[in-house]
């Protein structure tokens, strides 16, 4: 019998008298990579008791090189005086009162380098305990998806993507090869984000679209031909792209298709304009834009879901929390997360992003690990 274990951080109702834990480390007994049996590692009370949808979301560890939804992979590691709890799907333990639960977690944007120093990082992430290492594309410079599947090969855990690949500014069928690419390298951690690409004094003249309603309509249509050629098809026509394989051609063959079922889609979308979030509806997270606080969150959230998105939206947060300060990086991180947001991406974005300094920074956050419940 196999044993795996991992810890979910739970926003958990409070139940008069009864501690409210704040972390769990559940434990998965296998067999044959089948789940036999189960235990929670936490101060719970007789009354308390986890949802199946807690455990279904935990489950996803069992997964190869643990790229369940983000969920940190490790030993058990428990609070202190530990209550040991044993359950079973059929047990009568299951009744729950109705819970707002959310999984955060944390990831990293690298703010620029080489190629190798870049790579050093993502490693040095993976080792400290963030959940995913993500790159931005520029126009010209270290190649995004090259470097992401140099990282791939390099670790093991944590997922990897773009913040963000302009995808107007792309070819469609050349961005699918490249993330299933890193999928296959990867064994499954790839995550495509993407918006309209943003337009300033330092972009060079290329001779691109560079009209908003122009290159929306075109990134519509982009993500609809990208998921086609993931799925193996090998035909595509629309106003922006014309896309048929010849006979013969391999594209569909499953030989280039990703490893994940759905690699994840991560778009822009500004709140709150509506023609804007219906793009999200089609994708599998949004990176709000002039959506900062808890409030307007819990608003974007919840209009998404009426309109069909499902529960397990991702929902992304940015900014910089200070890694010698846990209880300080907590407080801003927290309330976010209880008003739904699944991630926490730490960014550096000041100029200069290539110096000495700017690198020896960055290095000191990642070394101090994401953002954690203060002991």
């Amino acid at each position: 019998m196999a044993f795996a274990a991992n810890e979910l951080d739970l926003l958990l109702p409070e139940i008069p008298g009864t501690p409210v834990p704040r972390r769990l480390a559940i434990g998965f007994h296998l067999v044959d990579n089948v789940v036999h049996s189960w235990d929670v590692a936490s101060p719970l009370g007789a009354g308390y008791a986890l949802p199946d949808d807690v455990l279904a979301a935990a489950l996803p560890i069992a997964e190869p090189a643990g790229a369940g939804r983000g969920l940190r992979a490790s030993a058990c590691r428990t609070p202190e005086a530990p209550r040991w709890i044993g359950f079973s799907r059929s047990s009568a333990a299951m009744s729950y009162p109705a819970a707002s639960v959310h999984t955060m977690n944390y990831g990293v944007i690298l703010p620029g380098g080489t190629a190798p120093e870049q790579l050093q990082q993502a490693v040095l992430a993976e080792q400290s305990g963030w959940d995913g290492v993500f790159v931005w594309e520029s126009a010209s410079g270290v190649d995004a998806w090259s470097l992401l599947a140099a990282i791939a090969a390099a670790t093991t855990r944590i997922r990897l993507g773009t913040i963000l690949t302009p995808l107007p500014w792309r070819r469609p069928w050349k961005v699918a090869s490249q993330v299933a690419t890193v999928d296959q390298l990867s064994a499954g951690r790839a995550v495509l984000g993407i918006g309209v690409g943003a337009l300033d004094a330092g972009l060079p003249q290329t001779g691109e679209v560079t009209d908003l309603r122009e290159r929306a309509a075109m990134m519509d249509e982009g993500i609809d031909l990208i998921r086609t050629l993931w799925a193996g098809g090998t035909s595509h026509h629309g106003p922006h792209y014309d896309y048929e394989a010849p006979r013969g051609d391999d594209t569909g063959d499953p030989v280039g298709r990703p490893v994940q079922k759905r690699i994840p889609i991560w778009v822009v979308a500004v709140w709150p304009r509506p023609k804007s979030l219906r793009r999200v509806l089609k994708c599998d997270g949004v990176i709000p834009n002039n959506a900062n606080g808890p409030d307007e969150i819990r608003e974007l959230r919840a209009w998404l879901i009426e309109r069909g998105a499902p529960e397990t939206l991702d929902i992304l947060a940015e900014g910089e929390t200070p890694g010698h300060d846990p209880a300080a990086a907590w407080a801003q991180v927290s309330p976010l997360a209880e008003a739904g947001c699944t991630w926490w991406m730490e960014t550096r974005w000041q100029l200069p992003h290539h110096n000495a300094a700017r690198m020896h920074e960055i290095r000191e956050r990642i070394a101090a690990g994401p953002p954690r419940i203060p002991a």
